[in-house]
């Protein structure tokens, strides 16, 4: 009897890797995608998606000369536009946040409660809902510069990284901020010495997260900014076209694996600490 149930056990866990197994290959079946079509010629991106480069169909490293030297808008200041905004976003997003998450955590009240939930309640709200709102007072606000933006990215990545923040902040034992206190601790110095130690795994966590969301975001950056003076990486794709509206595809993939390789390598040297900040922000309090 033991024997048949062990047997059970291992048949459900190697149908569940099979299983997997797959999941993984179809996520993974785009990422090549772009990498052959990376090196192919731009005629057989089309009619030849899946085969190697190779022969007649070899473009080498055109494409990805082709792409950042296409047209009158440099593909370095592009790079120099998406670093800006993805390290001054996610900086100001991890500050504010977590000063508000330790405030809204301690402090006992109603109005905490109330902010709280609202931010926690953005995060079910649709960008579509209020982007063209959001355009047009970002305009008014003259908050359509790569300088300026990262509040409006703030506002956005306030909900997940205040939610993520509080979860961990109630799990830390108010005795240690107290004993900071007698020792003669302001508030301020409360925070920055004793509590941002304590939050690192989980701004590991939300900084890893936020990084990836604003470095590939195509939206936001093209209807707040002025595209004509400040292009991030995926607008700068985006604008891969010949006369008549034609694409060239295999400097679009160029640029594309230029733009993701990045992140993937990001992700996978960081992807511990999201799991660890996911499972202490989330689960914890």
């Amino acid at each position: 009897m033991k024997k048949n149930t062990v047997s059970a056990a291992g048949g459900r866990k190697t149908l569940l890797s099979v299983i997997l197994a797959v999941v993984s290959i179809i996520y993974v079946l785009p990422v090549l995608a772009v990498v052959i079509n990376s090196f192919k010629q731009n005629t057989f991106v089309k009619t030849d998606t899946f085969a190697l480069p190779t022969g007649e169909m070899s473009a080498g490293f055109d494409n990805f000369i082709k792409g950042m030297t296409f047209g009158n808008y440099p593909f370095a200041k592009s790079v120099m536009y998406s670093v800006v905004i993805t390290l001054l976003s996610t900086f100001l997003i991890l500050l504010c946040t977590s000063m508000a998450a330790w405030y809204i955590a301690r402090v006992d009240s109603a109005f905490c409660r109330a902010v709280y939930f609202l931010c926690v309640f953005s995060m079910v709200v649709p960008f579509q809902m209020v982007m063209f709102t959001l355009s047009k007072t970002a305009d008014k606000l003259h908050l359509n510069t790569p300088w300026t933006i990262p509040i409006v990215y703030l506002g956005f990545g306030a909900g997940l990284a205040i939610f993520m923040f509080v979860g961990f902040v109630k799990a830390i034992p108010l005795e240690i901020e107290e004993a900071a206190s007698i020792d003669g601790c302001g508030p301020v110095r409360t925070f920055f010495t004793v509590v941002v130690p304590m939050l690192k795994p989980t701004m590991i966590s939300v900084g890893i997260l936020e990084i990836m969301w604003v470095w590939n975001d195509y939206l936001l950056p093209v209807l707040v900014l002025d595209i004509n003076e400040y292009r991030t990486i995926p607008i700068h794709i985006q604008y891969l076209k010949g006369s008549y509206g034609t694409v060239d595809l295999g400097a679009t993939m160029a640029l594309i694996l230029m733009s993701i390789i990045p992140v993937i390598i990001f992700y996978l040297a960081c992807q511990k600490h999201i799991i660890k900040g996911v499972a202490a922000g989330a689960v914890k309090g």
